[in-house]
């Protein structure tokens, strides 16, 4: 996939967030999972992909039954670690969501990075959708980053970090983050693993076979009768 064309579907899944963002308190998935071309760089097993659609939709109708509109909670889980960001009526209010979300099946730790303030406008909103699509841009743009291994969530102008990667990955997409014209701060929310770790889970090559002309894998052709 050429450049152009990355930049091309990142344009696409910026603008798919703010529909679904801007109708419900459930964020759209904009990851890994979401895209058939990046299926193959998530490091999530499936089994932990299907638990964070899950342990999404369940916490956000739970949270949306409590206050309704009165709050904005976006849920963000990856390798069944919830983000929870946006805007509370009060600190008791941040605490109870919080609370609640860590009872779900299958969540295992949750971070808590609610406020207390009304809720956000349309306009930041927009902002913040338009941020994320620029960040990941500039992943795609990197030599020297899997763009697909990061998840990017950005609420108020804050951009937050979700992947499981080494030391160096994390680093780097941080300065890359912290680059973007807009990005008042970068938060790390990442599972690291160590290089060892990273280099045995990806996937072996297949191994090739040189064929010759006239050739299959060695055996020669049969004459033509």
């Amino acid at each position: 996939m050429t450049k152009q064309s990355n930049r091309w579907v990142c344009t696409l899944l910026a603008a798919a967030a703010l529909g679904a963002g801007l109708s419900a308190c459930v964020p759209l998935v904009v990851g890994g999972a979401a895209v058939g071309a990046m299926v193959a760089v998530d490091r999530r097993t499936s089994g932990a992909q299907l638990d964070d659609e899950g342990i999404e939709l369940r916490a956000g109708n739970q949270i949306f039954g409590m206050y309704g509109d009165r709050a904005h909670v976006n849920v963000t889980s990856w390798n069944r670690q919830v983000l929870l960001t946006g805007e509370v009526p009060t600190q008791e209010d941040g605490h109870k969501v919080a609370q609640a979300v860590r009872g779900l099946q299958n969540v295992h730790a949750v971070v808590n990075e609610l406020v207390v303030a009304p809720p956000s406008s349309l306009s930041q909103r927009s902002n913040d959708t338009l941020l994320t699509g620029k960040v990941k841009a500039s992943f795609v743009d990197a030599k020297d980053v899997m763009s697909g291994a990061f998840k990017v969530v950005t609420e108020r102008g804050v951009v937050y970090l979700m992947g499981r990667v080494t030391q160096r990955e994390a680093q780097r997409a941080s300065d890359i983050a912290r680059g973007v014209s807009g990005v008042a701060k970068v938060v790390r929310v990442f599972e690291l693993i160590s290089e060892q770790e990273l280099a045995s889970s990806q996937p072996k090559p297949a191994p090739a076979h040189d064929a010759t002309p006239g050739q299959v894998q060695g055996q020669p052709l049969a004459p033509m009768q």
